[in-house]
């Protein structure tokens, strides 16, 4: 008999584990596609310059990647996983999108209306994906949960910055500029303060990573509905 109860307990605790870590993943494999379409109906832009370019491209880098591995050694928890956030998991992955998209855009190798959260969030999806395969076995919510969310805020909030940019007054450049720098910062140090087990400074700087993300979406959901 208790044999019977110990094995339905282990028999439970692995299927909630197995449930558990399924709904990360996929959470990991539906998030960003998922607020594309929302992203993409908020905005009411059903089509994206590049758009084509960025899944083909974004699916290419993302199999390199997956490929050839880690480019930095994350180490422990100091210095070494920072900077292992910043080039591999967290902010290269999302600005790499970016940068390219402006160069594309600047050399007129892409037509039509530039959009660049579209495009990098577009190119993001591939990566996910593969992302979400690769990553369940290690059964970590901060991979699995936070770098999609991440990804994200970066997407959207700093091409947010960008069109401010370029459609600002001379006088809002310079902070624009500088929140650019401080978005896909904010996001490394978020990375790594909740992987060191520093959870306030962890939602310290998911909040300033996130904030204008949370903006861009509801100036965009204000503009459509006027």
């Amino acid at each position: 008999m208790l044999y019977t109860i110990n094995s339905a307990f282990y028999g439970l605790k692995i299927s909630g584990l197995l449930y558990y870590l399924l709904n990360m993943s996929l959470f990991c494999l539906l998030w960003i596609p998922l607020f594309y379409l929302f992203w993409r109906s908020v905005t009411g832009n059903n089509t994206t310059a590049g758009g084509v370019w960025a899944i083909l491209v974004g699916s290419i880098v993302a199999m390199i990647q997956f490929f050839l591995g880690n480019m930095v050694d994350p180490g422990g928890f100091g210095l070494s996983r920072w900077i292992s956030g910043c080039v591999d998991i967290v902010t290269l992955p999302a600005l790499a999108p970016i940068i390219i998209y402006f160069f594309l855009i600047t050399f007129k190798f892409i037509s039509g209306e530039p959009d660049f959260a579209n495009f990098t969030l577009l190119w993001l999806i591939p990566g996910a994906a593969i992302r979400a395969l690769s990553w369940s076995s290690l059964r970590d919510p901060i991979l699995l949960v936070l770098v999609p969310v991440l990804w994200t805020a970066i997407a959207v909030g700093v091409s947010f910055f960008i069109n401010i940019i370029q459609r600002g007054r001379i006088f809002v450049i310079i902070p624009a500029f500088l929140v650019i720098l401080i978005i896909p910062f904010a996001a490394a140090c978020s990375y790594w303060a909740f992987f060191a087990q520093k959870t306030y400074l962890g939602l310290l700087f998911l909040f300033a990573t996130v904030a204008p993300m949370l903006v861009s979406v509801i100036l965009s959901f204000i503009r459509a509905r006027d």
